[in-house]
């Protein structure tokens, strides 16, 4: 007897071999019933018989083993994937939810195994069937806990995001109340002023997490293109930067023509991440140095600062969400999410700009951005 028709004939004693397997996996299965035990299961197996009683030729099955087939099985992918979500859903984790794989596999070649009398050389092409249809569902489940995985993430940081915002507020708001009816000698003004910093500073952090979360969803950032100078947002993203810095240095260098059509308040999250991200990074006794240079049709920053170089390997990294900086991970004190250069090729993506990085130890650190004057 073929495995295909095995797998047909015995479907039921298969899973029920699932269930028994998958209530040992606590705490998760602790709460589940008979039917949510067998999730899919059923639906797995005589998905993967009929395709293993699909023709393929040699160079497919080829194709097949390295995760390029010509074509999958829709109905094993859907069960599979769904068994991934519904997994996910109850709580099991994604070494759990792998193992129910390992589990079938084994146990379907034991069964089938021990029910032959002959062996036949058909039966190993038959189990090279079988194990690339289980590698499909495993990589299906796979796939799809991991995407439940990254959206329950994505809510979670959206949801903290909205609800760090009341109480930040409130901060702000009993800041400027003190400033107003209380009269504070130097000391008071010093730490009301470190508050309204450290407040603004989260208040950014919250923004870059919406801002992140909006992207994961799926939205791109919305802008409202207005006339403005981007000479004159680069001074005032300078200043703001160096408020709470008594050594911070900062020069802006200007040539030519610097108007143009942007988003006013998308562009000043892209300089104050590139600002705040250079003087965080630079040395202390090397100035930040922004350059302004404007062309006919764009308009180009850059921001240079001298420090620990990123790594060349890092290069192609840094601009993905939730990267931090070799010194961060290290553990140098930080406040970093790891979104500040993410928001900022975010930013320059929907003004259909463009953005690179250069570092070397020579040459200190250079982010240069290039905006059409119109997007």
């Amino acid at each position: 007897m073929g495995l295909s028709e095995f797998i047909v004939l015995h479907a039921e004693r298969i899973v029920d071999e699932w269930e028994q397997f998958a209530e040992t996996l606590t705490p998760a299965a602790d709460t589940l019933n008979r039917t949510q035990l067998r999730d899919h299961a059923h639906s797995i197996l005589l998905a993967a018989a009929r395709d293993m009683n699909t023709r393929q030729s040699a160079d497919e099955q080829a194709a097949k083993a390295k995760g390029e087939g010509p074509e999958k099985t829709p109905s094993l992918d859907e069960a599979a994937a769904s068994h991934g979500e519904l997994r996910h859903t109850v709580g099991f984790d994604l070494v759990q939810m792998t193992s129910e794989f390992r589990h079938l596999r084994a146990c379907v070649i034991r069964l089938w195994v021990d029910s032959l009398e002959v062996p036949d050389m058909t039966y190993f092409q038959d189990m090279i069937r079988f194990n690339e249809a289980i590698d499909e569902a495993l990589a299906e489940s796979t796939a799809a806990y991991a995407e439940q995985v990254n959206r329950s993430r994505d809510i979670f940081l959206a949801i903290l995001g909205h609800d760090l915002r009341a109480p930040l507020q409130a901060v702000n708001m009993s800041t400027e109340m003190l400033l107003r009816k209380v009269a504070l000698d130097s000391q008071g003004l010093s730490l009301v002023g470190n508050i309204k910093n450290g407040a603004r500073h989260m208040g950014a952090m919250v923004r870059d997490l919406l801002e992140f979360v909006r992207s994961r969803l799926g939205s791109s950032l919305p802008i409202e293109p207005k006339p403005m100078n981007l000479a004159d947002a680069a001074q005032a993203a300078i200043d703001e930067a160096c408020a709470g810095r008594p050594d911070c240095q900062a020069h802006l260098h200007v040539e030519d023509d610097t108007q143009g059509q942007w988003d006013r308040g998308r562009i000043d999250q892209l300089l104050q991440n590139l600002i705040g991200n250079a003087l965080q990074h630079g040395l202390n006794s090397q100035a930040v140095t922004l350059n302004l240079k404007g062309t006919p049709d764009t308009v180009e920053l850059s921001v240079h600062n001298y420090g620990i170089p990123i790594p060349q390997a890092a290069l192609g990294t840094v601009f993905d969400p939730l990267v931090r900086s070799a010194t961060e991970e290290l553990g140098n004190t930080s406040t970093s999410l790891g979104l500040g250069l993410f928001i900022v090729k975010e930013v320059v993506l929907a003004h259909q700009g463009t953005i690179e990085v250069t570092s070397s130890e020579a040459e200190g650190t250079t982010f240069t951005v290039v905006l059409p004057r119109r997007c």
